[in-house]
């Protein structure tokens, strides 16, 4: 999804919500999440993980104390979360300093772009990142701010 389309559905739902929490998300009916802009497959992911807070499963107040690995492990066992939802999770939310989320597309076009690497695949590219430990998460922020600035 793209940037401007995830904004748009973001804000849709934010307002038709009156906020985004677990309790509003369970609140509204699929099809309400869904005239917002989800896709169906995207409701089921977004109810269930709502349904895992709630419930007490996630309990996403106390992962910024836990390791990196147990972090993995309980959002990678979650329906619809995956390497790259999970190293946003800890890069964005949760700040951590070595994170470099494998496989996203705007950082491998910055470096491409910035290393001279047209052809470059995500080998190559994991390979350069791996030298920046452990500082990864800061590559990938000035790759992003590069990404951002030459789209404008």
């Amino acid at each position: 999804m793209s940037l401007r389309s995830a904004k748009a559905v973001y804000l849709r739902l934010s307002r038709q919500l009156g906020g985004i929490t677990a309790e509003n998300i369970l609140k509204t009916r699929p099809n309400g999440l869904r005239k917002a802009g989800l896709t169906r497959q995207k409701t089921a992911y977004i109810l269930g993980l709502a349904r895992s807070i709630v419930d007490g499963d996630l309990k996403l107040r106390t992962l910024h104390r836990a390791s990196e690995a147990s972090i993995r492990r309980q959002l990678l066992s979650m329906k619809g979360i995956g390497p790259w939802t999970t190293d946003i999770f800890l890069l964005m939310t949760l700040g951590r300093p070595d994170i470099w989320p494998q496989g996203d597309l705007a950082l491998n076009q910055s470096m491409r772009r910035l290393k001279r690497l047209p052809a470059a695949g995500e080998p190559e590219i994991q390979k350069i990142a791996e030298s920046w430990r452990p500082w990864r998460s800061v590559a990938a922020r000035m790759l992003w701010h590069d990404y951002l600035n030459r789209r404008r």
